[in-house]
């Protein structure tokens, strides 16, 4: 399977640094339906209480609404990425090579396997390194 790389977008909440903080803005997001492939929580220590929760795809109307409902929102300054294809040993470290030498610093990265596939996604700064990296990436 060859790589593919497309583009999403970052959706985030604040939530309460709290047993069930999570849960609560996750079960509103399960009501609508929502089929999540990824989800990123964790404290932010310059915030103490709080902590800050990605989620997504959020895709429809319905789950859209939720979302906001919940205290989501489409983050504007964050760029994202979902690449996904057979797992080989070094993967990461040719997409992560693959991005500076395209000139690409990325904000984060994730990446999981299950079987022989792995599904990362990226965040980026700018709307022109998420086409760069996309670009990029469908020709590893």
């Amino acid at each position: 399977m060859a790589i593919k790389a497309s583009r999403n977008d970052v959706w985030m909440a604040v939530i309460d640094d709290r047993a069930g903080g999570a849960a609560e803005k996750l079960e509103a997001l399960a009501r609508a339906g929502a089929d999540l492939e990824v989800v990123f929580a964790r404290r932010t220590p310059e915030h103490p209480g709080q902590g800050i929760l990605f989620a997504g795809p959020i895709e429809g109307a319905k789950v859209k609404r939720a979302a906001e409902e919940a205290g989501f929102s489409r983050h504007e300054s964050m760029k994202g990425i979902r690449i996904e294809g057979t797992d080989k040993p070094g993967l990461g470290s040719k997409i992560a090579r693959c991005l500076a030498d395209s000139g690409i610093s990325f904000r984060g990265m994730q990446a999981s396997v299950v079987g022989k596939n792995f599904l990362s996604f990226l965040v980026l700064d700018t709307e022109d390194d998420a086409a760069k990296a996309v670009k990029a990436l469908r020709k590893l």
